[in-house]
C-alpha cells in the first residue's frame, strides 16, 4: 500500500421536511437519504430515542458497523499475507455511547466481537495475534477518540464443514 490522501465524498440529503420545514423540534421527519456516486441509497435517520425513524440506519450504527467493517478488512488483508485461510468471518459489534445532560453525547466504547472461521491446521495464535495488527492499521479506528476493544473467537472449520 502506498501513502497519500484520500478524499471519500458523500451525498446528504435531508428527505424529513413534513410541509413546515423545521417549525419546531416535533414539526419535521430525521429522514435523510446517504449516497455516493454509482452506488445504492442509504436510507437514514436519528434514533428512535431522538425522534428518528427505526427502520433506517442511524449516525451511530453506521459509526459501529464502519469499526466492524475496517477490522474485518484489515484482518482478511493479513490472514492472506500470512497464509492463514480464513473461510467466514461475522461479528456482532456494540457500541456505547453516553448522553450528556445538555444534550450532547459522545461514544465512550465500542466492543467489536468478530468470530473467525479458519481451516483445519491454523495456527490458533497466530489467527488470533492479527487482532491486534488489524486493530492497530483500522483507519477508523485510528480515527475515533474512544476506545475499541476486541472480543475474537476462533472456529477451525470440521472435516465435514471443508468438503462442503
Amino acid at each position: 500500500m502506498s501513502g497519500g490522501a484520500h478524499e471519500y465524498r458523500v451525498h446528504l440529503a435531508w428527505t424529513g421536511n413534513t410541509g413546515s420545514g423545521t417549525r419546531d423540534y416535533r414539526s419535521y421527519e430525521r429522514a435523510h437519504e446517504l449516497q455516493t456516486s454509482g452506488k445504492p441509497v442509504i436510507p437514514a435517520s436519528s434514533d428512535p430515542a431522538f425522534r428518528g425513524d427505526g427502520a433506517r440506519y442511524n449516525p451511530e450504527e453506521l459509526l459501529v458497523a464502519s469499526l466492524s467493517s475496517c477490522h474485518m478488512l484489515w484482518y482478511l488483508h493479513l490472514a492472506s499475507d500470512a497464509g492463514i485461510v480464513v473461510t467466514a468471518y461475522r461479528d456482532d459489534p456494540v457500541g456505547v455511547m453516553r448522553e450528556n445532560a445538555d444534550g450532547s453525547g459522545e461514544f465512550v466504547d465500542v466492543l467489536l466481537r468478530p468470530t473467525v472461521t479458519t481451516r483445519q491446521g491454523t495456527d490458533a495464535a497466530a489467527a488470533a495475534a492479527l487482532h491486534g495488527r488489524a486493530h492497530a492499521l483500522c483507519f477508523i479506528a485510528r480515527s475515533v477518540n474512544f476506545p475499541v476493544r476486541c472480543d475474537a473467537s476462533l472456529e477451525i472449520e470440521s472435516e465435514t464443514n471443508a468438503t462442503r
